[in-house]
């Protein structure tokens, strides 16, 4: 067993992000749906999702205490990060520092239906800190680290820690939806859902995107050698898709 790391204080407040994102394509033949795993696998292997997420964990200025991940046979990849804040030692005249992270995980799911000639990747990130900062603050670089037709994020607070005069906090942040952690320019491109419980600081957001440039979908085919009518139909397929996932009920 390693070595125990020497806390000074403790933060109780538990805040944890779920972050899911699901990237939608059209892929009609046996081998594009076979080609665009193998696409997507090698484009998100386990050396480039530690890298996000070493990444990510410099943003909320956390340590990295040990790195495990795996790619999946026939398909997926997962990553855990145990982390922890970069100093443990007080400084100056305070005598006061406390264990402010904890883990960071992420686990891919790419998968194909030959019936519908789709193929979905989905990413399913989770922060967990315990303390001062909020993951919050990572969304836009999360966000614009995948390409994402379809995002569900979650944010739940959890525990109370206290101020200097004893009085509980349950919430040590302003918060009234997630979108306010993300950049306008970035909510511009999808519409988006609020589904909050404020009482028991639980927060819902999902956003989908808003345009489909039919070209980004189309895999290793290009939009002008499809006739009209099989365009319109893609489309329709897509984006009946698309809704099924953000609505996350069969509605077709």
């Amino acid at each position: 067993m390693a070595e125990k790391l020497r806390l000074y204080g403790f933060n109780n407040l538990t805040k944890a992000l779920s972050f899911n994102i699901y990237d939608v394509c059209y892929a009609k033949t046996a081998r594009e749906q076979r080609d665009y795993i193998a696409y997507i696998d090698q484009q998100y292997n386990s050396e480039r999702l530690t890298n996000i997420l070493t990444s990510l964990t410099d943003m909320i200025g956390a340590k990295v205490l040990n790195i495990a991940r795996q790619d999946y046979d026939p398909q997926g990849a997962s990553v855990t990060i145990l982390i922890a804040e970069g100093s443990m030692v007080p400084a100056g005249e305070t005598q006061l520092a406390h264990l402010d992270k904890s883990h960071v995980t992420v686990h891919t799911y790419p998968e194909y239906h030959p019936e519908t000639c789709l193929a979905t990747f989905r990413v399913d990130i989770d922060v967990a800190t315990c303390g001062e900062i909020t993951p919050l603050s990572t969304l836009d670089y999360l966000i614009g680290s995948f390409d994402s037709d379809i995002i569900t994020m979650d944010y739940r607070v959890r525990g109370f820690t206290r101020d200097m005069d004893g009085r509980k906090l349950f919430l040590d942040h302003a918060i009234t939806s997630i979108q306010e952690y993300i950049a306008p320019s970035t909510l511009l491109r999808y519409d988006a859902v609020d589904i909050n419980v404020y009482d028991a600081n639980i927060f819902h957001t999902k956003m989908m995107v808003k345009d489909i440039d039919l070209q980004n979908y189309l895999f290793k085919t290009d939009v002008y050698e499809l006739p009209p009518r099989v365009r319109l139909e893609i489309m329709n397929n897509l984006r009946r898709e698309m809704i099924e996932i953000f609505s996350g009920r069969n509605i077709y």
